[in-house]
């Protein structure tokens, strides 16, 4: 390159000699950065007083032409003539020291921690996977719809929602005492004097949401923050996530399978195409198996396999040994741990798989039971993936009123509560299937990480409410 670049970004090494210097950079943009050579007979007094302030984490901009690196690490470096300290670091107190620091120490300090090579592989990673995410779908005639983070719909019915109320929650007014399910006395809260004039919560899926927008265009898809007021504190949950959520109108189980598989493998070759320095990194210190992983899943097809399938091959197997497994109780109605989910994909069957047909009692009310065993299933999946477990589930959704309705009353939600959701069934009911993806989960599973902390910017858990 001819004349002059200039370079900015953050400091990750210096090193200063007799008669030059040695400052490696870094913008982001990639993993190595780049380095840039200062010369001290080649530069100005200016240049050689700002080199004293130069220490590991500050802000620089260094201009000089681009020459082929005398070293090996890297083709090219640049032969800086100017550097000017844009944002001083004062060594003694900056938290990142020349070291490999523990994931659990970087979360304390998630405001600096994407300054890490890993932190900031995983960022680009990231970003890569949800450009590829909306390009599959946008590719597809998919419409993307924003539903809503505040509803008074639990989509789940699992109660395990977060209120949101401008209550005076020190100074709440009450109704009359009312006697609960179990015949005490509790007080009720007057709602009235409530922002939205009833209970409203934080979504937990955007689910319900967007089969109103499949019931009028066809296919759409949802891409966007959900929480959960889960107390759990594994490596596998999060209080708040994203969650990818398409529905397609006229579709069936198998329309969903195909529509996930096929997502599945776009957005991961596209991060193969695109990535390959971050993934070379997460395979060199996190997945010795990492690539051969992701180009497994990317070339063979999943499996496909029914759940009483898989409760017979689960007990099969552990009838081996049962001491070697932390939850050996498997039959029927089991709801798979994550064990059992690693197994079927790792083990069994060294593939992506999809466990299809799973018991109703365990599964959302919105699915749609299966006719041939007389409802004792539904017509749902889970895709269980080799390190990760469940990544995605989906379901045909039950598309006819009466069923719909007496499932709502079985599972004790008050049918008020989804009169519009109701009206789809009674105007122009059509059969539709979807299914939710993760997002984080995806991101874990493609960087090869253990912690599905380290695959956002700001894990919310119980507890920790940081930054």
């Amino acid at each position: 390159m001819d004349g002059p670049v200039s370079i900015k970004g953050w400091v990750r090494t210096v090193r200063k000699q007799k008669t030059l210097a040695f400052v490696e950079v870094n913008d982001g943009s990639n993993l190595s950065g780049i380095q840039c050579v200062i010369v001290f007979d080649k530069v100005d007094e200016a240049t050689k007083a700002e080199l004293d302030k130069v220490t590991t984490g500050c802000a620089v901009e260094l201009t000089g032409p681009l020459v082929a690196s005398q070293g090996g690490k890297q083709a090219v470096e640049l032969a800086a003539t100017v550097l000017r300290v844009v944002g001083a670091c004062p060594a003694e107190t900056y938290p990142l020291a020349k070291k490999r620091h523990t994931l659990e120490y970087l979360r304390s300090i998630a405001h600096l921690r994407p300054r890490t090579n890993t932190i900031a592989a995983v960022a680009r990673v990231r970003s890569h996977l949800a450009g590829a995410i909306h390009a599959f779908f946008q590719t597809q005639g998919f419409v993307y719809v924003q539903t809503p983070l505040v509803t008074a719909s639990d989509c789940e019915g699992a109660g395990e929602l977060f209120r949101v109320t401008t209550l005076n929650l020190d100074s709440v007014s009450t109704l009359p005492k009312a006697k609960n399910e179990n015949g005490k006395e509790q007080d009720r809260v007057d709602y009235s004097e409530d922002f939205f004039g009833k209970p409203a919560y934080l979504t937990v899926s955007g689910q319900l949401g967007g089969e109103t927008h499949a019931c009028a265009l066809g296919d759409i898809y949802t891409f966007g923050p959900t929480f959960r007021a889960e107390n759990s504190q594994t490596s596998r949950h999060l209080a708040e996530f994203h969650m990818v959520e398409p529905e397609m109108a006229f579709a069936d189980l198998t329309s969903a399978m195909n529509n996930a598989e096929n997502m599945l493998k776009y957005v991961v070759q596209h991060v193969l195409d695109s990535c390959g320095e971050d993934l070379e990194f997460f395979q060199k210190f996190y997945d010795k198996a990492l690539m051969t992983r992701l180009e497994k899943l990317v070339q063979k097809p999943f499996v496909r396999v029914s759940y009483r399938e898989a409760i017979e091959f689960l007990q099969e197997e552990i009838n081996k040994d049962p001491s070697k497994w932390q939850f050996p109780d498997v039959s029927f109605g089991t709801d798979l741990a994550t064990e059992h989910e690693r197994w079927l994909a790792e083990t069994k069957f060294e593939s992506a798989v999809f466990v299809y047909n799973y018991p109703k009692a365990i599964k959302a009310f919105y699915m749609r039971d299966n006719e041939e065993d007389g409802g004792e299933t539904v017509n749902a999946m889970d895709l269980l993936v080799p390190g990760v477990g469940e990544l995605i589930g989906g379901s045909q959704r039950e598309e006819r009123l009466d069923v719909l309705e007496q499932k709502i009353a079985d599972v004790g939600l008050d049918k008020e509560d989804y009169w519009w959701y109701l009206d789809l069934r009674r105007f122009g009911s059509v059969p539709h299937a979807g299914y939710g993806l993760g997002f984080e989960r995806l991101v874990t599973y493609v960087c090869g990480i253990e912690n599905i902390r380290e695959a956002i910017a700001f894990p919310r858990y119980p507890g920790n409410a940081e930054f």
